[in-house]
């Protein structure tokens, strides 16, 4: 086994800001990540943005003179830190660390720009229109002053109450809720569950709330800040034990999607890359260190000949930044889950190497999940929460409902994609970046039960990569406490679906095949087998 793992010492560094910092600067009664939410309805070219702010008014008369006479960096550090900050050091302070965590400005350019920003970005700098000084000037002014006037009127505006309405709803503690999501497919029950009634059928009334990356969904959960939430199905293992971060008991309740994910490359590598030992040297974007991308990455470089912590760099990228970071030359390969493969297609950054069922056909990626804290405080809510997200889950794994769920995902406020992309990824019939035209109807599925099989290979694979220490390796009260697999299956049964009687299998994946009653032989065999 490897130790200093660079994967993990970025997951340290992660976490330097605390939950209790997490609020916004502005002083208001909410997350920074709400700004994100305000800019769904601007245009999507940064220099019509401008235009409008300006019309609208929002721009003061001594920021328009600031951004005459500073630079680029001198203009962030002024416009951030003096007029969000306004003059408190602990918001300076918290300005400076988000910025920072962001990963930079393309990053904050993506989220606020949505599904235009990698073609925008790419011909922008080609082209030359206008310096890379004025264009970071735009997109600051922009962010910071829509930002501000979004504080301004939600202090102003008393938040509005209703009740939900539609069947169910009988003695829950709780019937409105708040569940952050991060806009990939593989949030699809999560988020198909607001347009298409499914929260409302039971009795629920849920804001599916966007957020910009995996550690704020992290540290939001930690904070309190979210009811439930969609995470990556290795996070409540590593949460609750506390790998990366404090520890904080969460429950994974049901699986959101299986496959759904890919490996994509840069487009200028499509010559010279055919299999994994040519990957060498390359630098590979994955969502987060916790994740199945992570996990499933090393298990094919390694069965390639290649050292994941030696031989390539690997980093986490937001999902809705990878696209761009492609684009700007920053990534030469990534394994993110979709819709952002199809998206590099779209683009014409980048090709479709490999798609994970091609790894593991049926692997779990995403899942739907609560602290353990709040379950015991809302035990109804929360079945009835999971039950609806369940009854999603079984609706969307219909091919003859993927269309009309694809329809529903696109929106602003949930995916924010093209729909040919989105239908590509739902429906299996896509292009591969090289010229082919690809039909796999399970490139990605939603079955929502949780194999604690799946739960001992993600421990197995912590371990593998030092991401776990061994002594913190009991397979069997990690799948049996974490995964809540009896009561998924539970609410299978309640809504007609046919869960299975076993709550374990063998996992057949490409190199090798993992028995679940021996994790630690399964390690030991991949590490002889692989040098790695």
């Amino acid at each position: 086994m490897n130790s200093g793992s660079s994967i993990a010492v970025q997951a340290k560094r992660s976490l330097e800001l605390k939950p209790t910092e997490l609020r916004c600067p502005c002083g208001g009664e909410h997350l920074p990540q709400d700004h994100w939410r305000y800019l769904e309805g601007m245009p999507q070219n940064p220099v019509d943005y401008i235009d409008d702010l300006m019309k609208m008014g929002l721009f003061r008369p001594d920021a328009l003179s600031l951004a005459n006479s500073l630079t680029g960096a001198e203009f962030r550090k002024e416009l951030f830190l003096q007029n969000i900050a306004g003059g408190n050091q602990a918001r300076r302070r918290f300005c400076e660390e988000l910025v920072q965590e962001a990963g930079g400005l393309e990053a904050a350019f993506t989220a606020a720009f949505g599904p235009q920003a990698a073609e925008f970005f790419g011909n922008t700098m080609k082209r030359g229109s206008y310096s890379r000084r004025e264009f970071i000037k735009r997109v600051v002014v922009s962010a910071a002053l829509v930002g501000m006037a979004s504080c301004a009127t939600r202090q102003e505006q008393p938040t509005a109450q209703s009740s939900p309405t539609g069947g169910g709803g009988a003695n829950l503690e709780k019937k409105e809720l708040t569940i952050g999501f991060i806009p990939i497919t593989c949030a699809t029950p999560i988020v198909m569950s607001d347009p298409l009634g499914f929260y409302e059928k039971h009795g629920l009334k849920v804001t599916v709330k966007k957020m910009p990356n995996w550690a704020a969904v992290r540290d939001s959960a930690i904070a309190g800040e979210l009811d439930a939430y969609h995470m990556l199905s290795p996070m409540p293992i590593a949460i609750t034990m506390g790998l990366g971060s404090a520890a904080f008991p969460i429950k994974l309740a049901s699986i959101e999607n299986i496959n759904g994910q890919a490996i994509t490359v840069a487009m200028k590598h499509k010559d010279t890359v055919k299999e994994a030992k040519d990957f060498k040297g390359f630098k590979i974007g994955v969502p987060f260190p916790f994740s199945m991308h992570n996990l499933l990455i090393r298990y094919y470089l390694a069965a390639g000949g290649l050292d994941p912590d030696k031989d390539v760099q690997i980093f986490p990228v937001p999902p809705p930044d990878s696209v761009a970071k492609m684009t700007a030359g920053e990534l030469d390969a990534m394994l993110m889950p979709d819709p952002f493969n199809q998206r590099a297609v779209y683009e014409k950054v980048g090709f479709i190497h490999m798609l994970t069922r091609d790894l593991w056909d049926g692997h779990p990626c995403c899942a739907f999940a609560a602290s353990q804290q709040w379950i015991d405080a809302n035990p109804n809510t929360f079945r009835a929460v999971n039950k609806a997200i369940v009854d999603a889950a079984g609706y969307a794994d219909d091919p003859v409902n993927r269309q009309k769920v694809a329809e529903a995902l696109i929106e602003r406020k949930y995916l924010n994609q093209p729909l040919p992309v989105v239908q590509a990824v739902l429906t299996g019939k896509f292009e591969d970046g090289l010229g082919n035209t690809q039909e796999v109807p399970d490139r990605i599925g939603f079955d929502p039960y949780p194999w604690k099989s799946f739960a001992k290979w993600i421990s197995s694979q912590l371990v593998r990569w030092d991401l776990m220490p061994k002594e913190k390796a009991d397979y069997d009260k990690i799948a049996n406490e974490i995964f809540l697999t009896d009561v998924a299956a539970e609410l299978q049964k309640e809504l007609g679906q046919a869960p299975p009687a076993e709550t374990e299998r063998v996992e057949k994946l490409k190199y090798d095949t993992f028995n679940p009653e021996n994790p630690t032989a399964y390690v030991n065999d991949q590490i002889k087998k692989f040098k790695v």
